[in-house]
């Protein structure tokens, strides 16, 4: 679980605990829930949560002691994802586990913190007393699976200060769109659903919220189609499936958007100190 991750736009992966409660339409194929019935490690739903071992902790403070080889060999700070199983602002976790990981937070400056949520409304009351304008190392963002979801959450973005808020339009089951009254985010990760019960994403979908960003100046990143059925190289362009995965393997379903690799990320203060050219 505390590990380099696969997952395209981190580094790291940390889970301070298990569990969490399915909450909107964006949860239905959850990997995590399906992951907590394979491992039987933690029950999903309303059960308690599970914290993570102590020597578990102690791999946020090996990355940050190994930063200086990290850096110079990838040419940006590690990004720790928190977190993958759980919900960092879930109000059924023990407050007190959520005071260890902003002391864990604190003591690890330099890794850049990702705090996943599908629940912003809870972020104000459980951020810790010193948090000011925003820790430099924490970037605070929100899941939105469609329009709803994001006009329901957008607004936690302008009450609430980060070094970096971002939106993960995943998965992507309906259009999104970023308008010039809407609360702008530093970043947008984008990416269709996979697995046997994924829902379908359409190619307009991604290149409307590809244009928002370019206008507003946010940085996107396009993870992937979910499914080949998604990549318009077949649902336009009518190619077979095994002939799609042939011209775009990246990612599941693949991963390019009329042919071009869109993946960037935001430009925090600490990395323009750090790898300014």
């Amino acid at each position: 679980m505390a590990a380099n991750s696969h997952i395209e736009w981190t580094d790291h992966t940390f889970n301070p605990w298990t569990g969490c409660t399915n909450i909107s339409p964006g949860c239905d194929n959850c990997y995590a829930e399906a992951w907590s019935k394979r491992s039987g490690q933690v029950k999903w739903g309303k059960h308690p949560r599970k914290r993570t071992t102590d020597s578990y902790w102690k791999a946020p403070v090996i990355w940050n002691n190994k930063a200086d080889f990290f850096e110079a060999a990838h040419g940006h700070r590690q990004r720790v994802f928190c977190a993958s199983l759980a919900d960092v602002f879930d109000n059924q976790a023990d407050p007190m586990w959520r005071a260890d990981l902003f002391a864990t937070i604190r003591a690890t400056p330099r890794l850049d913190w990702q705090l996943l949520t599908k629940r912003p409304q809870n972020i104000a009351k459980m951020l810790p007393d010193d948090w000011g304008t925003g820790y430099p190392n924490v970037w605070l963002g929100f899941t939105a699976e469609d329009q709803i979801r994001f006009n329901q959450r957008k607004r936690f973005i302008g009450a609430i200060p980060a070094a970096v808020w971002f939106i993960s339009y995943e998965p992507a089951i309906g259009p999104i769109r970023i308008t010039a009254d809407d609360p702008v985010p530093h970043w947008v990760i984008v990416g269709g659903e996979s697995g046997h019960h994924a829902r379908p994403m359409k190619a307009e979908w991604v290149r409307n919220i590809i244009e928002d960003c370019r206008r507003m100046d946010i940085a996107p990143f396009f993870k992937q189609w979910g499914h080949y059925q998604n990549n318009p190289l077949v649902s336009e362009c009518g190619l077979a499936s095994d002939i799609a995965k042939e011209r775009d393997a990246l990612g599941k379903g693949g991963g390019e958007l009329d042919g071009k690799v869109i993946r960037e990320f935001p430009v925090t203060s600490q990395a323009k100190r750090r790898f300014a050219a």
